[in-house]
C-alpha cells in the first residue's frame, strides 16, 4: 500500500474556489484505479493534513499525473497554500485491531 501525507496551511486567498476544488479532487481521487481511501484533518494551529491510500504506486502515480489534479496542484502552489509538504510512503507493515 502507498500512503500519501499532504500537510498544508491555507492562504487567505483560498476562499470559495479552494472549497469547490477540494470537493472536486475528493470525488476525482475516488475514480482512480487502486484508490483505497482518504481523510482530512485540521489541527488547532490551522495545519491541515490529508492522508490518501492507494493499493500500489501505479495508482498513486496515476493520481499525481491526472490532468485535472495537475491543474489543482498548480493552483495550490500559486494561490491556495501558504505552505505545503507532500510525503509519499510505502507501507512496510500494518497491524490493526478494531479499526475497519
Amino acid at each position: 500500500m502507498i500512503v500519501t501525507v499532504f500537510r498544508s496551511r491555507l492562504s487567505e486567498k483560498a476562499g470559495e474556489e479552494y472549497t469547490e476544488m477540494a470537493g472536486r479532487m475528493s470525488e476525482l481521487a475516488q475514480t482512480i484505479p487502486g484508490y483505497i481511501s482518504h481523510k482530512s484533518f485540521t489541527a488547532a494551529d490551522g495545519e491541515r493534513i490529508t492522508i490518501v491510500e492507494f493499493e500500489s504506486m501505479e495508482g498513486q502515480n496515476e493520481w499525481r499525473k491526472n490532468a485535472e489534479h495537475r491543474v489543482a496542484m498548480n493552483l495550490g502552489r500559486t494561490t491556495f497554500y501558504d505552505e505545503f509538504k507532500i510525503q509519499v510512503c510505502e507501507v512496510i507493515r500494518q497491524n490493526s485491531g478494531g479499526i475497519k
